[in-house]
């Protein structure tokens, strides 16, 4: 099981623990928002194609999928607090190798290994702040956490108009956020909770059956995300809408991510996560069948918005179910059951989505991303899964 360090002024050092965690995730997300664009962004200047370089920027959830079978037992051999922190410094010099190089041959797998590397860091954050966070403030502090991540992936690339794509000043912006995040979790580590060795373990796949209809959302979260991102400026094409408006379309769907799921985990603490999630699933589902009549009105902003924070509320209450329903070395295997399940579905979804458009045209993009919602729902409501 995972207990909290012991001591003087506990409730303190809980809340302080779960800043530091947060703070942790925050350094690591700019790292990781900032890398994705970078390194596109150069290969671009070396004349690399646009399915090389797509297939470059795979290799990083590639390396997130590999790696998150791995980290349960990682975790009970090394120790979870030793494993973070040596992925942390681990980050930090594949970055270094990647700017080192600058070859698209060897980043291959320099970017599967930064995948590998960096997954760890990321579950182990989250199992700390799902098991830190008091039980009757779940919803809010998971809201939080949420929105800090998103924000930080946001702000990476803010940090390239700083800086910035040629030469190393990028790439010592992200090895140093890297460092930073080390020294940030060495700073909490002696009052993060601790995970027990001792009794029933579960692996990534034993975790499958336990929770499959959150692990589905996941897979649902992710692909809604990822095809969205990359298929909602194609779409746009078709209505002859300018690529800036179709910018700035993204833009507002990223800012209703960021704002809306403290407010969307208040409401879980209220109506219980699962409800929340079955109302984000439904009304990201209308929002797909609304997008065709919306897209060339001025309804479309708020619909927009309303669809990024929902979208992403369908995760935002997985994690926190996740955190109601388990504990300890199995909420270790969960939440590496997530990270390999959000990598399944943003690899997977988006071909889908784009084959899809091929053969049916612009509508295909929300016919796909509507039809996985509904497949969610009716499994939402019609599953029954064991506690």
């Amino acid at each position: 099981m995972i207990a909290a360090s012991p001591g003087n002024g506990e409730a303190g050092m809980q809340w302080a623990a779960i800043t530091g965690v947060i703070a942790t995730v925050s350094v690591f997300a700019i790292a990781q928002g900032l890398s994705y664009p970078l390194l596109s962004f150069i290969l671009q200047r070396q004349g690399v194609s646009p399915a090389m370089i797509g297939l470059s920027a795979a290799m990083t959830p590639i390396g997130f999928i590999v790696s998150s079978p791995l980290i349960p037992a990682l975790a009970r051999r090394f120790g979870a607090g030793r494993t973070a922190l040596t992925c942390a410094a681990l980050s930090a010099v594949v970055l270094a190798l990647i700017g080192w190089t600058q070859n698209v041959y060897l980043w291959f797998p320099l970017r599967f290994l930064i995948g590998v590397v960096t997954n760890p860091l990321y579950v182990l954050s989250e199992v700390w702040v799902i098991a830190l966070a008091p039980p009757a403030r779940r919803g809010r502090i998971m809201g939080i956490y949420s929105t800090i991540i998103s924000a930080g992936f946001a702000a990476g690339p803010l940090c390239l108009l700083a800086v910035g794509t040629l030469g190393w000043p990028p790439f010592l912006v992200g090895i140093g956020a890297f460092v930073l995040c080390g020294i940030c979790l060495a700073s909490v580590l002696p009052r993060l909770p601790k995970v027990d060795e001792a009794g029933h373990q579960v692996s990534v796949l034993g975790f499958v059956p336990l929770a499959w209809l959150l692990l589905f959302a996941v897979i649902v979260a992710a692909g809604f995300e990822q095809g969205a991102l990359a298929l909602l400026p194609v779409y746009g094409t078709h209505y002859g809408i300018a690529e800036a408006r179709m910018s700035a379309l993204l833009t507002v769907m990223i800012a209703g991510n960021i704002a809306m799921q403290v407010p969307l985990g208040l409401l879980a603490e209220r109506l219980t996560a699962r409800f929340v999630r079955l109302v984000c699933i439904s009304v990201t589902a209308l929002g797909c069948a609304l997008l065709p009549f919306l897209i060339e009105t001025p309804l479309i902003w708020p619909m927009i918005f309303i669809w990024g924070a929902v979208s992403y509320g369908i995760y935002t209450m997985s994690i926190i179910e996740l955190g109601e329903r388990f504990t300890g070395s199995t909420l270790v295997a969960g939440n590496a059951a997530f990270s390999l399940m959000w990598g399944v579905g943003g690899i997977a979804v988006p071909p889908v989505a784009g084959s899809v458009m091929d053969v049916l045209g612009a509508g295909g993009l929300p016919l796909t991303l509507g039809l996985l919602c509904l497949a969610l729902a009716v499994a939402s409501v019609a599953g029954r899964e064991k506690a």
